[in-house]
């Protein structure tokens, strides 16, 4: 298979560790990676903004991008998410709807696609999962815990299988974090207040490392971590899955 990598814009300007750990991980996979120099944001800013209309531009040349390959992962479940269910704003031609049905958060295209749990991968440090809201309640990564009947999670699956690594249960496992994209640039106080309430969880939870499949949540809550000088550390779920410790 050809597996287009998608890296999303603020992955690419702030966390290029993450990237590179996301191609390292499915190199190891034995899978044919390419990156199309050409990609740009896949327009979830403008549309989560209420301006659609104007983001058409950068989701076909995202289409433009990524046509050619039999899956699109990337590590990031709301920019996926965005891809799936928000280019419908496009005109459905056989290129955009083969993009739409084939683009894949990272940990899902590895359980699911590669059907692999087992990375070899080595973390002995205990580890708080933040589940965000698109991968959790849109990509339906895991099952929510308001909802009866068998737990699943594509992330605590490829955690579990990481040498030394102690997943630790929180209190309130999949509440949001209160980033929200700009939620946290117009509403500041309530997403300010929703973080430092996930924070404390962890705290509580006698976490060290703080994980997930989205790092715009991670990169909210390790802002906030960060200001209030807490004792925990941020990383996103590629890194640990690429980790030998």
């Amino acid at each position: 298979m050809k597996v287009g990598l998608f890296i999303p814009c603020y992955i690419n300007q702030l966390y290029p560790q993450v990237a590179i750990a996301t191609l390292e991980l499915l190199e190891k996979l034995n899978v044919d990676v390419y990156y199309p120099q050409g990609q740009t944001c896949c327009g979830q800013p403008l549309g989560n903004s209420g301006y659609e209309e104007d983001s058409k531009g950068a989701c076909k040349v995202f289409v433009e991008n990524f046509k050619a390959y039999d899956y699109i992962v990337g590590p990031s479940g709301s920019c996926i998410y965005h891809v799936k269910h928000h280019f419908d704003i496009l005109e459905q031609t056989p290129e955009v709807k083969k993009v739409r049905d084939n683009a894949y958060e990272l940990c899902e295209f590895i359980v699911k696609i590669l059907g692999v749990t087992d990375l070899g991968a080595s973390f002995p440090y205990k580890v708080g999962l933040h589940k965000s809201c698109h991968g959790l309640r849109g990509l339906k990564l895991g099952s929510c815990s308001e909802v009866m009947g068998i737990h699943f999670s594509t992330e605590e699956d490829l955690l579990n299988g990481v040498k030394g690594l102690e997943l630790m249960a929180l209190n309130r496992k999949d509440e949001c974090c209160g980033f929200g994209g700009t939620f946290s640039v117009f509403e500041e106080a309530i997403s300010v207040k929703m973080g430092k309430d996930r924070i404390k969880d962890h705290l509580d939870s006698d976490v060290q490392v703080v994980t997930g499949a989205d790092h715009s949540c991670l990169m909210h809550l390790e802002g906030l971590i960060n200001r209030n000088q807490q004792p925990l550390k941020v990383m996103h779920i590629a890194e640990i899955l690429n980790s030998s410790l």
